[in-house]
């Protein structure tokens, strides 16, 4: 299996909301795509506590495909690629990591 984690840095405001209800329509969003995109086996999303500190990430996506090919197949989806329209309008910041799970060497 293969864990997709990503993170995302929002702007103050965008598309007329403020950073908060951005945060909002990415985790409704990116979780809608689960049963949607048959290669994503799950799409967590969380949204960074108000009471953390400012320097933080926003929104992390935890999300769980069963290869790397099927890693490609949701990152290029027309589904996922509108959701990534939306996330590119409304962050300033992203980073990424892929790692492989849950195999014996």
């Amino acid at each position: 299996m293969i864990r997709h984690v990503v993170m995302w840095r929002l702007k103050d405001e965008a598309c007329g909301n403020n950073r908060e209800s951005n945060a909002l329509k990415i985790k409704e969003q990116l979780e809608s795509l689960q049963g949607k995109i048959n290669e994503l086996k799950s799409a967590k999303v969380n949204i960074n506590h108000k009471l953390a500190p400012e320097g933080n990430f926003h929104v992390i996506l935890e999300a769980e495909v069963e290869d790397f090919n099927a890693l490609k197949v949701y990152a290029n989806h027309p589904l996922h690629l509108k959701v990534v329209e939306f996330i590119k309008e409304v962050s300033e910041n992203r980073v990424a990591l892929d790692y492989e799970y849950g195999k014996k060497s």
